[in-house]
């Protein structure tokens, strides 16, 4: 039995983040084993979740990883955990473009059973909080609206003129919050800064927002709804093990500049025999021991890309180490990284490409085909992805693109390098993850140490 509850809320900027998180702090220091999950691609979110449950990272999204594996997904992230608290993503009912909601919260809480409990900011509003909640518990009877906590309240008197306008709902009330200015997370241009460039204040913020969510949150309450849900059926997700005998290593970009990996990509890696160790571009001046492959995941290198560049010798060791033939594969940021320069900043110059930032970003739902074998995939592969950015390259793709969508190439490929725009859920793909591992075990048995 996992016992499970989706936040959500009417829009973005609800608080839903916010008070997930909290609620997690909230239920750990309570004695609870908590397992956080984010519906949707986010990387940022997740990192809160992972401070304040003290458990890896996870997301939940048909889109990339299918709407049958969501539910061995959770049952896989929560394995061991007493309950799973799952953020929400925009409003409740918001998906993919043209999809009739594929992929919102609202989606994921009816695969996976979940009651759902809204977050509503009444800073605006007093009576008619009422009629909002009562419109999205109507809305679609497939999903059950178990409870409301509100927040940004502004007084005893325009919590108790909203509470009595609830009663008429049914709907129960769960907490009540009033705004509190020291309660926030500092955005930039993509949306959250990761937990991790400001570590410190993070952990320090923590408990302070589970003492805000408790003083205001009905805990048992939640937990009660959380599990009121059905009983899961099937298998819990488990990489498949495809490797037995000597294992290979794999760097996988970290640190402040490279904070966005799914965290089944290092399981899958581990199931096929290639052990991932952190590399930091901003502070390691080499490749660990025994280095047979690299991963360079998102974050934000453009933030920090006069420390990337003043680390000369790991940009060059990266430089070397493709050069002579190491498989390399980056998504995003990492695509950056391995470009001439960004804004005219040096970089580690592997492709033959320059980057810039532009006003505008590049944020949604792809999908993507191979359009040549190369390290990760074969000729004519399908994928779906998801494009999170506001740089882009010149020139956009090499001679041999990574993946092609609506049309357009994208990325550099080659039979030891894959590097693109496009982030992939391995967990919905997992032969990439098993054709990365191959390489890096050829090149370990060819070159071990790189």
């Amino acid at each position: 039995m996992v016992a499970r509850v989706v936040i959500a809320a009417p829009g973005s900027g609800h608080g839903k983040t916010t008070i997930a998180a909290g609620l997690m702090a909230a239920l750990r220091a309570r004695g609870h084993v908590v397992s956080g999950h984010k519906v949707g691609p986010d990387f940022i979110d997740p990192s809160y979740h992972a401070l304040a449950t003290g458990r890896p990272a996870r997301n939940l999204d048909p889109f990339l990883q299918g709407e049958d594996r969501l539910v061995p997904l959770l049952r896989h992230g929560s394995a061991g955990a007493d309950i799973a608290v799952i953020e929400g993503v925009m409003g409740l009912f918001d998906g993919a473009l043209g999809t009739e909601g594929y992929a919102s919260t609202a989606h994921v809480a009816r695969l996976l059973g979940a009651p759902v409990v809204l977050v509503v900011d009444a800073s605006a509003a007093s009576r008619s909080v009422a009629a909002l909640v009562l419109g999205f518990a109507n809305y679609d009877p497939r999903v059950r609206l178990a409870g409301v906590i509100l927040n940004k309240l502004g007084s005893q008197r325009h919590e108790d003129e909203i509470v009595t306008a609830l009663e008429a709902t049914g709907v129960p009330l769960l907490g009540a919050l009033r705004r509190s200015d020291d309660i926030h997370a500092p955005s930039r241009h993509l949306g959250l800064v990761p937990a991790a460039e400001r570590s410190a204040e993070s952990q320090r913020l923590l408990p302070e927002l589970a003492d805000w969510v408790a003083s205001g949150v009905d805990l048992e309450a939640v937990v009660r709804v959380a599990r009121s849900a059905a009983p899961l059926t099937g298998k819990a997700w488990q990489p498949e093990l495809t490797h037995e005998g000597p294992r290979a290593v794999v760097a996988a970009a970290a640190g402040a500049a490279f904070t966005f990996r799914y965290t089944e990509t290092v399981e899958l890696l581990a199931a096929a025999g290639v052990d991932v160790v952190d590399l930091d571009p901003l502070r390691d001046t080499e490749l660990p021991e025994r280095c047979a492959g690299l991963y360079f995941g998102g974050g934000f290198p453009e933030v920090h890309a006069a420390e990337l560049s003043a680390n000369v010798p790991l940009r060059q060791a990266v430089a070397a180490a493709a050069g002579h033939g190491m498989p390399v594969v980056a998504e995003c940021a990492g695509l950056l990284y391995l470009s001439r320069d960004i804004d005219g900043i040096p970089m580690t110059g592997v492709l033959d490409a320059a980057a810039k930032m532009t006003k505008r970003g590049k944020l949604g739902y792809r999908k993507a085909v191979a359009l040549a074998d190369n390290l990760v995939a074969t000729a004519g592969q399908r994928v779906t992805g998801h494009e999170f950015h506001r740089t882009e390259l010149e020139p956009g793709h090499g001679p041999n693109p990574a993946w092609g969508w609506d049309r357009t190439p994208d990325g550099f490929a080659s039979a030891t390098l894959h590097a693109s725009y496009l982030h992939v859920h391995w967990a919905g793909y997992p032969e990439l993850a098993r054709r990365f591992a191959t390489a890096v075990h050829a090149r370990h048995l060819v070159a071990p140490g790189g």
